[in-house]
């Protein structure tokens, strides 16, 4: 009988820069290997084409992802136009092609149409759910269902490079954004229609690609190095307002008891207290800080 591994309680966030090639969930499994860790989960995924930052978290950090499922996120990529395919990006069949010189005026009006509040319908080839069954199946098995538009915001469109046939762009853009869709929208506004064969995230709210570890240097270093690669629990909610507790407090926060008429501006804010962080509160109108999620008590700071 092969005997189970036992995991061990690892708490924090791994910035990884993915490599080309995998899904963000054998990444992630690959990585909760190397740390021989418990639990773990990430913050949005990437498609196996794509490369750059997938921030992943490991126990009691992986109650705080949702921050960065809502954060803003920056993409350079490679669009190649007069070519169609079924996915969007280069991994697809090829449905079209058309005429792919681009003339460079062109180019910069059809990028300035995308800035700001857009709609978008999403691919085929996604994960979200019809009748419970994701979208890709359907695309798979040769069937298009209808899809909802969706409000997205554009904030910046940067043209990094051109060469006639093939641009990349750095985009900056709302949480939901999909980047092949918009490849094919602008090759659509374009008349020639394009396709996406390259693309890297390079930012995720307040985190950037630099700051991200690769997966050969996780290979090669020690247990001992990789925890020390990992970010602390709260690093996902640097943004929101520090409130350090007294001894007092801290054990009523801790037995979920709210506290009355103390001093803070509505909204949430990084509670901490016998020097550590325990996770977040609410304060409510009238001074009231209600525990919102904790950690557990035995979790690394």
């Amino acid at each position: 009988m092969q005997q189970k591994i036992q995991r061990r309680q690892v708490d924090g966030v791994l910035l990884l820069d993915k490599p080309k090639g995998i899904t963000s969930n054998t990444a992630l499994q690959r990585c909760r290997r190397l740390l021989n860790a418990a639990k773990a989960g990430h913050t949005g995924t990437l498609d196996p084409m794509a490369t750059g930052l997938l921030p992943l978290t490991f126990g009691e950090a992986t109650k705080f992802s949702q921050m960065l499922l809502d954060a803003d996120k920056t993409y350079e990529a490679t669009l190649v136009f007069g070519v169609e395919t079924d996915t969007g990006d280069a991994d697809g069949k090829t449905l079209a092609v058309a005429e792919g010189f681009v003339e460079g005026d062109s180019l910069e009006r059809a990028l300035a149409g995308f800035i700001g509040e857009i709609e978008q319908i999403p691919p085929m080839y996604s994960a979200l759910k019809r009748n419970g069954k994701p979208l890709y199946e359907y695309a798979r098995a040769g069937i298009e269902v209808e899809r909802t538009p969706r409000r997205v915001r554009i904030h910046s469109l940067e043209l990094l490079d051109f060469g006639g046939e093939t641009c990349t762009i750095r985009v900056a853009c709302s949480k939901g954004t999909y980047i092949r869709t918009l490849a094919m929208d602008v090759g659509a506004a374009l008349g020639c229609g394009a396709h996406l064969s390259a693309l890297r995230r390079s930012r995720i709210g307040p985190f950037a690609i630099e700051q991200a570890v690769s997966m050969t240097a996780l290979d090669a270093a020690s247990l001992d190095e990789r925890d020390a690669m990992l970010a602390p629990m709260d690093a996902l909610v640097r943004h929101l307002p520090h409130f350090a507790l007294d001894t007092e407090q801290t054990r009523a926060i801790l037995y979920g008891q709210s506290l009355k008429n103390v001093s803070g501006s509505a909204g949430l804010v990084r509670l901490y207290g016998d020097a550590r962080f325990l996770g977040l509160g609410e304060f409510r109108p009238g001074g009231e800080l209600s525990p919102k999620r904790l950690v557990a008590s035995g979790a690394c700071s």
